[in-house]
């Protein structure tokens, strides 16, 4: 079953019945001098497909991949750098309202949105969207957070570091140039209440870190990411297959 509507054609798919449709969503922005602009596109994408492949073969459950959107809202001084794209919540929030009417309105209403930007906070979206759509379910992950990183890497950073170079490595190692990657040091805020997590502000790009990145990705390698990418996507699958076949609530 064709799973990828990136390389899929009407030909093939439409007679097909699908029961999730997933969208990769991540971001126009610099990671660091040796990974591409659309890394959070590419990597949500890959572990989209991965996931919809294990969940046909293993559970039978049929997904459908969307194309990914490269749609991220980015922190003060990242619209600084050369193209990197800030999308306001209510562009984001356009985009995603139309994808769910098109979808509802042809018959399908399960949506897992796979983020692979940390700007990008869809919650409220969907509250929102459960208002106008109350029939339709709309599931939200990170897939960088679906496994504890640390279990798998030996310096997990936050962007461009070991976790998301070791993952694209894994993917297209022929995107990776490590040999130019900066080390990826940041700094921290100069207020300890701010670094302890007693409120939020964003970070400002380019007072934090100097070649973008922020972690080390010094130690990355494609084995390393192909554990991650495999147990990120054994859970997606399962994900995707509960969804598809069972009640979201308890009796």
């Amino acid at each position: 079953m064709i799973c990828d509507l990136s390389v899929s054609n009407y030909g093939t798919i439409r007679d097909a019945q699908y029961d999730v449709a997933i969208l990769p969503w991540g971001a126009t922005e610099p990671h660091n001098y040796h990974l591409p602009y659309l890394t959070d596109s590419i990597l949500s994408h890959d572990i989209a497909v991965d996931a919809a492949l294990k969940a046909s073969d293993v559970y039978g459950t049929q997904c459908m991949v969307l194309p990914p959107l490269a749609l991220g809202a980015q922190n003060p001084g990242q619209r600084d750098l050369p193209f990197c794209i800030h999308y306001r919540y209510e562009t984001q929030k356009a985009v995603l309202t139309d994808i769910i009417s098109s979808l509802q309105h042809q018959g399908l209403n399960k949506l897992v949105i796979i983020n692979g930007h940390g700007g990008n906070n869809f919650r409220n979206m969907v509250r929102d969207l459960n208002v106008d759509f109350p029939d339709f379910v709309i599931a939200v992950s990170e897939w960088f957070r679906v496994c504890p990183a640390k279990d798998y890497f030996e310096i997990p950073g936050d962007h461009a570091d070991e976790v998301e170079t070791s993952v694209m490595m894994h993917y297209h190692p022929e995107l990776v140039e490590l040999s130019q990657a900066g080390q990826g040091n940041s700094k921290p805020f100069a207020l300890s209440t701010l670094n302890e997590g007693v409120a939020w502000i964003p970070r400002h790009w380019t007072k934090v870190s100097t070649d973008t990145g922020i972690g080390d990705p010094s130690h990355s390698t494609a084995e390393k990411g192909k554990r991650f990418a495999c147990a990120v996507t054994d859970r997606y699958a399962l994900l995707l297959h509960q969804l598809a076949s069972g009640d979201i609530y308890l009796d």
